[in-house]
């Protein structure tokens, strides 16, 4: 395992971490599976575990907490909020009031008193910059949570918030978690640069694109990852999108092949190549899926191969734009768009 320091903070963590959203009834793991997925990726030296309020409903944050009873304090323990948890229409985003609560039920979930890093999992258009920095300020005062961060934020929100965070006197955010892949490329264009700027930590999403580089879709195979059954969309090779995806990764095989590595340890040694990134967030479902992943630990990818990469998708570009989840709502409901 390489280490890295996560941003300003002075914190060292792995360049690979655990991230838990397979956790309970998304991934259909038990809390046995779980508790040897967490055994596992300690002993191989990982020291980040992320995990959010919304993954499966709070199961994930519970069988967390059951796997690292005991042992929390060699733990860079990271959870989120701001998603809807429930009908209610308040129990989401990022006003005060339902942060505090948010956190008390993470809190209570994962059996600590205080988690590492707390982040905003989608910024909240409705929410005042200053309103949430304030919130999470105050939680962070009382000893609940040691730093903030931010999730899927476009850049000129994560700029927005160094700004309010300066302009009102309050704790900033000190991290992002961008999706990013070699399938998925457009946070080098605006929100990596950007990060880099404002000595953000960096742990990347879905760095093997919700399984397309795991070197199980090919072409001509079923495809049959967990994801499939219920985003049957993301993984329709009749759509454009998914067409151009599937012949990058028959071209990348051929890459990954020459140069005596699995398709996983190509597309986890491109992601944390990047100057910008601090940790790739891995989300093994099974163990096997988790020793496949943390035999790229100690990659480090030659010019000529990373050169190969760029040369089958292009930097800065995304093979399925329409999958971000940084999107202005204004570019997704007219009637933020019109008078």
């Amino acid at each position: 395992m390489q280490y890295r320091i996560l941003g300003r903070t002075g914190v060292q963590v792995g360049n690979l971490a655990l991230g838990a959203m397979n956790f309970g009834k998304i991934g259909r793991t038990t809390q046995d599976e779980v508790t040897g997925i967490v055994d596992a990726a300690l002993e191989a030296g990982i020291n980040l575990i992320d995990t959010a309020d919304v993954y499966s409903g709070g199961e994930s944050e519970e069988m967390v907490g059951r796997a690292i009873a005991g042992r929390r304090d060699d733990i860079v323990l990271a959870t989120k909020a701001t998603l809807p948890m429930g009908d209610e229409r308040n129990r989401q985003g990022g006003s005060r009031r339902w942060l505090v609560t948010a956190l008390e039920d993470s809190l209570r979930r994962l059996g600590v008193d205080h988690v590492d890093l707390y982040q905003i999992h989608r910024w909240d258009a409705n929410t005042g910059d200053e309103e949430t920095l304030s919130a999470l300020t105050d939680l962070q005062r009382a000893g609940k949570i040691r730093y903030l961060g931010s999730s899927t934020f476009p850049a000129y929100r994560i700029v927005q918030a160094q700004w309010a965070a300066r302009e009102h006197h309050l704790s900033r955010y000190v991290t992002e978690q961008p999706g990013y892949s070699i399938l998925q490329r457009g946070a080098e264009t605006h929100v990596l640069p950007v990060t880099e700027q404002y000595g953000l930590g960096v742990m990347v999403w879905s760095p093997l694109a919700s399984g397309w580089l795991s070197g199980a879709i090919r072409e001509g195979r079923e495809i049959t990852t967990s994801r499939s059954t219920f985003m049957p969309q993301r993984f329709d090779t009749t759509t454009p999108s998914n067409r151009a995806r599937l012949d990058a990764v028959e071209q990348l095989a051929k890459v990954a092949d020459e140069a005596g590595l699995t398709m996983i340890q190509l597309a986890l040694g491109f992601v944390t190549a990047h100057p910008g990134v601090t940790s790739a967030l891995l989300g093994p479902r099974t163990l096997d899926h988790l020793h496949a992943q943390i035999a790229a630990a100690d990659i480090t990818l030659p010019a000529d191969v990373l050169d190969a990469i760029d040369g089958i998708v292009a930097p800065g570009t995304d093979l399925a734009a329409h999958e971000k989840n940084d999107t202005p709502p204004a570019l997704l409901d007219s009637s933020l768009r019109r008078r």
